[in-house]
């Protein structure tokens, strides 16, 4: 739902629960797109082609599609609903994008429509003013993008002057040959099992144009578009996105330079206006001075590849080349910033081309045949096993693999969707992540699961703290469950940024966090990453509950700098595949070992999840992470100023720390801090639901009744 803001800026985007979608053209998608391909129907009608996070003519099964309709119509509407999710680097990429999709477009005989403002007003104007009968659209995962969907069919459906309503027809881009996803394995281990041939790549064809006078519009600048996004009719929302501008290392670096909380909003943003980078905005004559004349890297920062498709797949070509040797600058310039990126296989290519892939300006499919087309070339025809050249190949193919994985099974969620709680999507820094909400009203809870955990080890939490009055919102981080895991560099401060973002885009407004570490399996960590992003955003939590939380008591603590950036050792790498053999050998016992009262409670159903998601691809990267996790920051220098705003809520029998002694020097170092002792283990919100529901209910009336800033 990244689009989403909260019901207080966005309230109609919020106004439906995630469940009663009604989503019939995604219901409909492959039948709709594949049998209008195929067939040589109604040669009347015109169609209109939206373009949102596919900005290409190569490999879009979509334009395949439009072109079979006498008339169509390519729009695409900058939306600051789905801009001001958007990072000032990767707007720069979405307006070089579009104009190349123009220019590409306006070469196969047709042309790009462009328009501001709310998307369902935009086509609706547009069906009146050609008529249009249908509308081709790619199939969407993320919640905030499903829901402004629902929207554009709620609002064609509601014009009465047309003929008839025109249809949603959806597409997605085949890369496996899967009839029906209902058919999609929930383990990726099985999903290997089948292997599935790849679909075969679609050239694009060319478009019929349209015979009546129509105003395409000009192409924006980026200080167009940023005037846009900041004239906001929902409501001010810039001091609070703001927030996210302020990295945890930074954070952590004033928080220790002024010794005091930012316990206030205003304080959170004039630590963001005055930490030391680089300005965030920039005009259009600056971005201009910067672009190289033959570069890659068409933005200011230069992290990533953009430019159109033609241009990345050249820097593909040259990603691929690395050790080859070039004299080319442009190809010069991308093997310096694969020598500067991270060390790790495979790391390099999610930073550099991940932006890219997300706005869809080149396929997964594509990347994966030139992937498997330079083996080729380089091995007279066949592949081989061996260089590094092969590892590179073969990393990028297990990434794109990886990536299909986690969006067939979003995907998957979104049409047969039969858990007990609804699946909804959000994409942070090009990463699916799943969360689910209940409640309309209340005081708003976030729940945080434990460390090899998910959102569903919350199952008798959600809907019991829902319904004393409450909205629920329950995260499965990056890394976790069926949440996507990429191959980057997993520390608690990244995902106390991940929290941090969540709260700001999809949220909207500060929480009572809720912080639990399943840490049996591996070592305690979750609640400390509440405890983290408490000390470090206060203003966005309203109290931090810790059930059986990780992190100690140092009165002697001496901070020192922080980074995100965790060099990665042999050890780890090593031990990332013994620790993980081990756990999905011994993983009932130790899980069960957590539960001493109610080990009924560690049933199958939780068992046979943790061992589903440990054969995710890119899971061993997330346990290579625990041997880089720095805990050395106490909870006394976190809480300090904070302490009235805490509540720690400890199962005595904890067999993964010394409860006892925890809790006497939380006594001693952190006055005011309230504690709950409970008869329970590491996981006394799964043991003992109803006690712990109980207890955190009354904890957040008494706050909101007492009305604590």
């Amino acid at each position: 739902m990244a689009i989403l803001v909260s019901p207080r800026f966005l309230p109609f985007l919020n106004s439906r629960d995630p469940r009663h979608f009604r989503r019939t053209g995604t219901h409909c998608y492959s039948a709709a797109v594949s049998s209008l391909a195929r067939s040589e129907r109604e040669k009347s009608g015109t169609a209109i082609l939206w373009f949102k996070h596919d900005l290409r003519i190569d490999d879009h099964p979509g334009l395949l599609a439009a072109s079979r309709f006498p008339n169509v119509i390519p729009l695409y509407v900058f939306d600051r609903r789905i801009l001001s999710r958007f990072s000032d680097e990767l707007l720069q990429l979405v307006l070089v994008a579009v104009e190349d999709l123009r220019n590409s477009l306006l070469k196969h005989g047709s042309n790009l429509m462009i328009r501001f403002g709310n998307a369902e007003y935009a086509i609706q104007e547009l069906v009146k003013e050609v008529k249009a009968t249908d509308i081709v659209a790619e199939a969407e995962v993320e919640y905030g993008v499903l829901r402004l969907m629902d929207i554009v069919e709620e609002t064609l459906a509601s014009v009465t002057s047309l003929e008839r309503t025109p249809k949603l027809l959806l597409w997605r881009t085949p890369f496996y040959d899967i009839n029906d996803l209902k058919d999609l394995p929930a383990s990726y281990q099985d999903f290997t099992r089948f292997h599935l041939p790849q679909t075969s790549l679609l050239m694009p064809p060319t478009l019929p144009g349209l015979d009546v006078e129509l105003d395409w519009g000009p192409l924006p600048t980026f200080d167009d578009v940023k005037k846009f996004i900041n004239v906001n009719p929902y409501g001010k929302r810039e001091s609070w996105s703001s927030i996210k501008e302020l990295s945890a290392e930074i954070a952590f670096q004033k928080r220790f330079d002024q010794h005091e909380p930012l316990n206030s909003l205003s304080k959170g943003l004039e630590l963001s206006k005055s930490r030391d980078s680089k300005p965030n905005s920039f005009s259009d004559d600056q971005m201009d001075r910067r672009r190289p004349q033959r570069t890659f890297f068409v933005t200011r920062e230069g992290n990533s590849i953009g430019g159109g498709t033609k241009a990345i797949l050249n820097a593909l070509a040259a990603y691929f080349r690395y050790l080859e040797g070039t004299t080319s600058d442009d190809w010069q310039e991308v093997h310096e910033k694969l020598r500067n990126a991270k060390s790790r296989v495979g790391a390099s290519f999610g930073a550099l081309f991940g932006p890219a892939l997300h706005l869809g300006i080149i396929s997964r499919r594509r990347v994966y045949y030139e992937s498997i087309k330079y083996e080729k070339e380089r091995n007279a025809g066949f592949r081989s096993p061996f260089s590094y050249p092969a590892a590179m190949v073969t990393a990028v193919v297990d990434t794109i693999c990886s990536m299909e994985w986690y969006w067939l099974s979003a995907l998957k969620s979104q049409i047969s969707n039969n858990g007990t709680h609804s699946a909804c999507i959000w994409r942070w820094r090009g990463s699916l992540i799943h969360y689910t909400v209940v409640g309309d009203k209340g005081p708003t809870v976030l729940l945080v699961h434990g460390f090899g955990a998910f959102l569903e080890h919350y199952r008798d939490n959600i809907y019991a703290i829902a319904n004393s009055g409450n909205r629920v919102w329950a995260i499965t981080l990056l890394g976790f469950g069926k949440s996507e895991k990429p191959i980057t560099g997993y520390t608690e401060l990244m995902w106390a940024e991940l929290l941090r973002d969540f709260i700001v885009e999809v949220v909207g407004e500060p929480v009572h966090l809720v912080g639990n570490s399943i840490g049996g399996m591996c070592i305690v960590l979750r609640g400390y990453i509440v405890a983290i992003l408490a000390g470090l955003w206060p203003c966005l939590a309203k109290s931090s509950i810790l059930i059986n939380s990780a992190g100690n008591v140092n009165p002697s603590y001496i901070p020192r700098p922080l980074s995100k950036e965790r060099p990665l050792l042999g050890p780890a790498w090593l031990g990332a595949r013994l620790l993980l053999r081990f756990l999905r050998l011994r993983i009932r016992s130790i899980v069960k070992n957590c539960y001493p009262i109610k080990p009924e409670r560690a049933d199958d159903w939780l068992i046979d999840e943790m061992i589903r998601a440990s054969y995710d691809p890119g899971v061993l990267v997330v346990l290579e992470s625990i041997f880089s996790f720095n805990l050395s920051i106490p909870l006394n220098f976190l809480l300090k100023g904070y302490e009235e705003k805490v509540l720690v809520i400890q199962g005595m029998r904890d067999p993964i720390s010394d409860s006892k002694s925890k809790l006497a020097m939380l006594r001693e170092h952190c006055a005011g801090v309230t504690i709950t002792e409970l008869d329970a283990g590491h996981c006394p919100h799964d043991e003992k639901p109803e006690e712990v529901n109980s207890i955190i209910c009354d904890w957040v009336t008494a706050l909101e009744t007492c009305n604590i800033p």
